[in-house]
């Protein structure tokens, strides 16, 4: 019984850190239709801020753990916000051309992390609490689980809340609908835009910190490995639908504990096969809009 808690406990958790990493590139799609591969750097650089703000600050302390989130949300955000301006804007409506760009920042991003930071792996320090456990139905589940679903939570209300009651939110999606009559009336549906990539990159920093305490290591590669997996719960869930990276990241992190516990470490495996039943059953995903 503690085993299938434990499993069932860590994969929720894990699927939290899925989703906080998949939620700013489904934003981005499903406001945008941009299909961002740099997402994975815009993560990566936000762990490594973290990391630094952490050392300077004592890993062992709460004040730093929340402050490195923090500096990695802000991170995110300018890292998406300058991608947005210099590299996307000029290229709305040619999808080929942002796909191109996008995958040569992320591998220039890699080769530019490993040229400052190195390219082993460097083991990170949280609070102790983080690295205790929680007993659950006989199952001791590791604290930093916990956290990660937490601030799942807390990230996908708040951009609900964000699309659903602000100003902005409205602007933006009526320029999604129709961008052409929300400029007439004078609204620069740009501005709002930048803002969408903005806060995509805000919660791709917010996982990057979190991915980080998580491993227990942060490295130029930390971004790139999550990203796979961030494509795979945005495709199972809808391209697009937040709701739908929030089912699939849950539905895909269970699969992949359960099947690395119980058939013989072939999560990564059933996953794909996963990836694969939806795509030929159902290609725009769980709760994706059929075309």
């Amino acid at each position: 019984m503690s085993t299938l808690v434990l499993t069932l406990i860590t994969g929720v958790g894990l699927g939290a850190l899925y989703f906080l990493v998949a939620s700013g590139l489904s934003l981005i799609y499903g406001l945008m239709h941009v299909l961002n591969f740099a997402h994975g750097a815009f993560l990566t650089l936000s762990a490594f801020m973290g990391w630094i703000v952490a050392q300077a600050l004592g890993t062992a302390s709460w004040g730093s753990f929340l402050v490195s989130i923090l500096v990695g949300a802000l991170v995110g955000a300018a890292f998406a916000t300058v991608t947005e301006l210099v590299l996307i804007r000029p290229l709305y409506e040619r999808h080929i051309e942002q796909v191109l760009v996008t995958v040569g920042l992320s591998f220039a991003a890699v080769a530019l992390f490993e040229g400052i930071w190195g390219t082993d792996a460097i083991t990170i320090a949280g609070p102790p609490w983080l690295r205790g456990t929680t007993d659950v139905l006989g199952a001791k589940v590791p604290n930093v689980y916990w956290v990660l679903m937490i601030a799942a939570a807390l990230v996908l209300a708040a951009l609900v809340v964000f699309l659903q009651k602000t100003r902005y939110g409205m602007i933006i999606r009526a320029g999604v609908e129709n961008r052409s009559m929300v400029t007439a009336l004078g609204i620069d549906v740009r501005r709002s835009f930048t803002l969408v990539f903005a806060i995509g990159g805000a919660a791709a920093g917010i996982g990057g910190v979190l991915a980080m305490h998580y491993s227990t290591f942060v490295s130029a590669h930390l971004g790139q490995t999550l990203l796979i997996f961030a494509f795979i719960v945005t495709v199972v869930g809808g391209l697009g639908s937040l709701a739908g990276a929030a089912v699939a990241s849950v539905l895909v992190a269970v699969l992949q504990q359960f099947a690395n516990f119980y058939l013989g470490g072939t999560g990564d495996f059933i996953v794909v096969i996963l990836l694969a039943l939806v795509l030929l059953v159902r290609p725009s995903g769980l709760l994706g809009k059929r075309a």
